[in-house]
């Protein structure tokens, strides 16, 4: 089982990812993978979210599917029997915290207090969410002077234009983000140009 630090290293950038059927997943990761990048967050926030997972997790067994919006326990459960790698969560409660998960759990947090819930836990490495919102790269600067070995994966506002500054802080590890996966990309069926999205921002990245 990978950690969720491990998880957090597969690629600087962690797509966020919502689909309306398998179909749509498949191609939609497939284009991802020609990007270069082979990790994907399906989120559960469509009807057919655990069996796109399912789908991808048996179609590229060489990337890292996990499951994004991860809300209960039971949720917990689904994402595990449905082949994902890994979980994340916009929070964190004491039912997620508890449960025997056999797969890593990235936990959202926002505050400090809620760095703290989580490291007591047992959880160091976390998802800053939603990252604009509550303070972003400020509030991850200043989260790493009291929690020196915490890490962070931040989520929520990430784009191309301040993708490279929050990647350049010590406490962030990767990022999440859904503006190299456009609804309107996926919708229209044009996963070339998500493809050429992917590889654009992996470049600018490495520059």
């Amino acid at each position: 089982m990978l950690s969720a630090r491990e998880v957090m290293l597969v690629s600087k950038i962690i797509p966020v990812i919502s689909v309306d059927s398998v179909e749509e997943s498949l191609r939609l990761c497939e284009a991802l993978v020609l990007g270069g990048v082979n990790i994907f967050e399906i989120t559960l926030r469509t009807a057919c979210a655990i069996d796109a997972i399912n789908a991808v997790a048996r179609e590229f067994p060489n990337a890292v599917t996990g499951a994004g919006t991860v809300l209960n326990a039971e949720q917990f459960k689904m994402v595990e029997n449905a082949g994902a790698t890994f979980a994340i969560s916009p929070g964190l409660t004491q039912e997620l915290a508890s449960y025997k998960n056999s797969i890593p759990l990235l936990p959202g947090v926002a505050t400090a207090s809620e760095i703290m819930q989580g490291l007591a836990y047992g959880y160091d490495a976390f998802k800053l969410f939603p990252a604009n919102i509550v303070g972003g790269i400020g509030a991850l600067k200043a989260f790493g002077a009291p929690f020196k070995d915490v890490v962070f994966c931040p989520t929520g506002g990430i784009n191309a234009a301040n993708a490279r500054e929050y990647l350049a802080l010590e406490n962030v590890l990767c990022i999440g983000g859904s503006w190299i996966v456009p609804n309107d990309l996926i919708k229209e069926g044009n996963f070339k140009e998500i493809t050429t999205i992917t590889k654009e921002a992996l470049a600018a990245l490495k520059s």
